[in-house]
């Protein structure tokens, strides 16, 4: 079976993880604060603080802003479960709102339109790596006084404007989970601006414990510890971040090859008038899964087909306003989102990720075209 996706790691993280595994001691430790300077470094952000996921970021995000019971965040229907869930952990609100056809990207305008007094955050979804409009977004929220915590689990290495995503902006959360463009096993980022915030999710992300110093600052005691405010157990590990630094060392070449892939697939599907691969700029964006919409109602049939011939594909995602968790917390009200419920009947993901081989990506296309020519 040809996977949808897949990590593309080999010797050296090995080594990286026996060397970590050397050193006798796995929770959060120096190659943290090596991954965080490293990725600082590659990002060109003033801060960064390295957690255990892509959701505990966005959770843990929220929650050092103030965002609470009795508060709204406006966030895509159409992404992956764990805004929601890192939403409504808070005692927030996640409000759903609509899509760009072409893009599958956060529409604005709706967006505007769903805001309420209880509004305190947006929530944008960098859909497939594909940055959404960033210029309009933050135009959004200085108009209506909200913060910005964009979901940039796909965006690792994408660029807006010619400054990459995650140098600039309020908060930006990055996954690196096994499937992303980089993987640490399990982990994610929060980057910031504000030092003071950065320091706030430092703390929170290790329980809340603050260690304070003994005369000299440099000196900490170590034995003794404060608690001041709600902390999780969300920080790093030493072996999570021995992969991410090899990791991140390849990314520019994991990058040109999965735009390579890319491209391809642009280019032998613009034959197919009946799939419409989504509207990207790969010059500029760093893909992290392959979408396509396949219209006339046979994204089913195809997909069965696919598997068929040994191809797995998928569905980015099941909308969260269709979810039983959340159709509770909304109590009976329903939400106008007439792109989101066309686009989730034509959504299909096709295999994108560096260990494809010529071979693989030549029986993949063929498939999809003797799928139209037969049927």
């Amino acid at each position: 079976m040809i996977k949808v996706s897949a990590p593309a790691v080999g010797a050296e993280e090995l080594e990286a993880l026996r060397s970590a595994l050397g050193e006798g001691y796995y929770g959060h430790g120096r190659l943290v604060l090596a991954f965080e300077k490293a990725l600082l470094d590659y990002l060109g952000a003033p801060q960064v603080v390295a957690v255990s996921s892509g959701t505990a970021a966005l959770h843990l995000s929220l929650v050092a802003l103030g965002i609470g019971p009795g508060d709204e965040v406006m966030v895509p229907s159409l992404t992956f479960v764990g805004c929601f869930q890192a939403i409504a952990a808070t005692g927030a609100l996640p409000v759903p709102c609509d899509v760009h056809p072409d893009t599958l990207l956060m529409d604005l305008e709706d967006a505007e339109r769903k805001l309420s007094p209880a509004t305190r955050a947006l929530m944008p979804v960098h859909f497939a790596g594909n940055p959404c409009d960033l210029t309009g977004l933050y135009d959004l929220a200085a108009r209506h006084d909200l913060r910005v915590v964009e979901d940039a689990a796909h965006a690792l290495g994408s660029t807006y404007q010619g400054r990459k995503i995650g140098s600039f902006g309020d908060v930006v959360c990055f996954s690196f989970d096994s499937l992303k463009n980089i993987t640490c096993g399990e982990g994610g980022a929060i980057i910031c601006q504000d030092a003071t915030l950065a320091e706030r999710l430092r703390q929170m992300r290790l329980l809340g414990i603050t260690r304070p110093t003994v005369g000299d600052p440099t000196q900490v005691k170590r034995w003794f510890y404060t608690v001041r405010e709600p902390g999780f157990r969300y920080h790093m590990s030493n072996l999570n971040a021995a992969l991410g630094l090899v990791q991140l060392d390849k990314l520019p070449s994991f990058i040109s090859a999965r735009q390579r892939l890319a491209r391809f697939y642009d280019q032998a599907l613009a034959g197919l008038e009946t799939v419409r691969p989504l509207k990207i700029d790969y010059q500029t964006v760093a893909p992290h899964i392959y979408v396509i919409r396949v219209t006339g109602g046979r994204r089913n049939e195809l997909m069965e087909f696919l598997r068929e011939q040994g191809i797995e594909a998928s569905i980015n995602y099941i909308p969260n306003h269709h979810h039983e968790r959340f159709q509770a917390l909304y109590q009976g009200k329903t939400w106008s989102l007439p792109v989101t419920e066309r686009v989730f009947g034509e959504i299909l993901t096709l295999p994108l990720h560096c260990n494809l081989t010529p071979p693989d990506l030549d029986h993949i296309v063929s498939s999809l075209q003797t799928f139209w020519a037969t049927r």
